[in-house]
């Protein structure tokens, strides 16, 4: 019997499909645009692969979900059987969705709390797991919000970009600075900050921006108990090395996850993205996964 809280999240949290499943997660697509055909962010069995579709430098973008889209989510969890809803999404900052999902939620037969997670990836994951592992445990709707809440404020990201040319296409730094970038082989590095992805630093190689990436993780964990999950575009194997590096240098690490980011992200990013989500064990445990 499903849990009389449900929750609900955009497809932007990119979490395992098993997770979604085991937990009766409801996810909301946001949509990616190439060559004029819409497809549903991860819709990989139809849809182009993101890195492909970058590097032949095709227009790609992206946009929230219609409020419409939210309002059947809503509708779907009253009919599983909800009583209230919990719906966790990417920052406002970043995206509309926040702003959608609150008007899909007018309509829903059902009382429904939307939740700002202020960040996106893993830094919103994280919270939608813990709120789901809180709903399953019998929470009421103020408690698996808090839940959310309490992890979406833990939580810390990092990441390193192979080049700042992506983030040129989407309007985020000018092309003077793109240019001035790879002329001196620049590596950002960048972080969420009060909602919004900023620069934090900038290294000269990729090697160096890697190890710097790891050490701004171990510096974020400190010395409580996190759980860390690695994040790429088309980058697995860099992924997989740094995630193995992670637990000699985090004694307290519980738990340490990879996970490849799809359409929406990397339209702004591009391929080679590296990415580090630090969330603390002081909240609620996210999943058993």
């Amino acid at each position: 019997m499903p849990p009389p809280v449900a929750v609900v999240t955009d497809s932007t949290a990119y979490l395992p499909p098993e997770e979604v499943s085991r937990l009766g997660i409801i996810v909301v697509p946001l949509q990616v645009v190439v060559g004029g055909r819409s497809f549903d962010d991860m819709a990989r069995a139809d849809g182009p692969s993101v890195g492909d579709a970058l590097r032949e430098r095709g227009r790609m973008t992206t946009s929230r979900p219609a409020p419409r889209r939210f309002a059947e989510a809503y509708d779907e969890a009253a009919a599983r059987g909800a009583t209230g809803i919990v719906s966790i999404h990417l920052s406002a900052e970043m995206s509309g969705t926040v702003e959608a999902a609150r008007a899909g939620a007018e309509d829903s037969p059902i009382p429904v709390d939307v939740v700002d997670s202020r960040s996106i990836a893993m830094g919103l994951g994280f919270p939608v797991l813990a709120a789901a592992s809180a709903a399953a445990e019998g929470a009421t709707r103020a408690e698996v919000a808090d839940a959310a809440r309490r992890c979406a404020e833990s939580v810390r990201s990092f990441f390193y970009l192979d080049t700042l040319e992506y983030l040129r296409r989407g309007g985020r730094i000018g092309a003077a600075e793109t240019l001035l970038g790879s002329a001196l082989m620049i590596k950002p590095i960048l972080h969420i900050s009060d909602g919004t992805i900023v620069p934090l630093e900038k290294v000269r190689t990729a090697s160096r921006a890697i190890a710097r990436l790891e050490d701004l993780a171990v510096e974020a964990a400190g010395a409580g108990p996190v759980e860390v999950a690695v994040q790429h575009l088309g980058a697995r194997s860099r992924a997989e090395t740094l995630a193995a590096r992670l637990p000699l240098r985090i004694p307290a690490l519980t738990k340490v996850v990879v996970v490849e980011v799809g359409p929406v992200i990397g339209a702004h990013v591009g391929p080679g993205m590296l990415g580090i989500t630090i969330s603390s064990r002081e909240s609620p445990p996210s999943s058993e996964w």
